[in-house]
């Protein structure tokens, strides 16, 4: 049973996280990010302090997925030994699902994005660190297919050819960390088939003040454009309307993202 007490925990953990991403990307911060959160949250086991223990701290590299190696991947900088040896610890500990499970409608929707999400990082796990065994995580299956004519609130579930902008683009939000550079897959795909659906979905969110949506959307648009992909909007312009109007480190990671993707890191 999940208490308020570990639920707190484990937010506390995953906003130090995306705090400590920003700060890699930008080029400040310690030499590391998963290996520095780890070795911190060893030391406050009781819960009384204002760190996370180890297991809200493991939980919140998993969570974040590909984003916690992020800054890396986009600057080029090569991580410590120590940092991809935490990663590997963690999923170790924490192994991602041997078998992938069946896509939506088929199968239920949190296991199949958890095992997305786990691709995403050890994939960029396995790009930084070519020399060390690799860790098995099967590529899922792709998303529902996006159907420009469905309406709107249509989803996978209620049959048809495809979904409606809304439930598409608010699973392709819960996938926003495979919006990396060199990544491809079938959801990648499906974002340059989906741009329309990702610009009203990050718009939508945006006039529903849901600023963590809205700038997960607009990491797929960002992704899209630093791909050369043609969108319906300005991204850049909802990057900072986001930026200014957002909140907590998980949201504004997201931002330096965005902006990093868009060559905007410098303004």
């Amino acid at each position: 049973m999940i208490t308020e007490r570990s639920r707190a925990a484990h937010c506390a953990s995953a906003e130090l996280l995306a705090s400590r991403a920003r700060e890699a990307l930008r080029g400040a911060g310690g030499s590391t990010i998963v290996a520095s959160l780890l070795q911190e949250a060893a030391g406050h086991t009781d819960g009384t302090t204002a760190a996370p223990g180890p297991v809200p701290a493991a939980g919140a590299v998993r969570r974040s997925g590909a984003d916690a190696l992020a800054p890396y991947l986009l600057t080029g900088r090569t991580p410590p030994p120590e940092e991809t040896a935490a990663v590997r610890l963690i999923l170790a500990a924490l192994p991602p699902a041997p078998q992938p499970p069946a896509a939506p409608p088929r199968g239920p929707e949190p296991p199949w994005t958890r095992a997305w999400i786990d691709w995403g990082l050890v994939t960029v796990l396995a790009r930084l660190d070519a020399g060390a065994p690799p860790v098995p995580a099967p590529m899922p299956a792709g998303p529902p297919c996006y159907d420009g004519t469905a309406p709107r609130h249509r989803s996978a579930a209620q049959g048809g050819a495809g979904e409606g902008w809304v439930p598409w683009a608010l699973r392709m939000g819960q996938l926003a960390s495979l919006a990396l550079p060199g990544l491809d897959t079938p959801v990648h795909q499906a974002a340059h088939s989906g741009a329309e659906a990702l610009a009203r979905g990050a718009t939508r969110s945006l006039l529903r003040r849901d600023f963590a949506t809205a700038a997960r959307l607009t990491r797929w648009l960002a992704w899209l454009a630093a791909d050369g992909a043609a969108l319906p909007l300005d991204a850049a312009l909802l990057v900072e309307d986001i930026a200014l109007r957002g909140g907590g480190n998980r949201c504004l990671l997201d931002v330096a993202i965005c902006r990093h993707l868009l060559g905007l890191e410098g303004a």
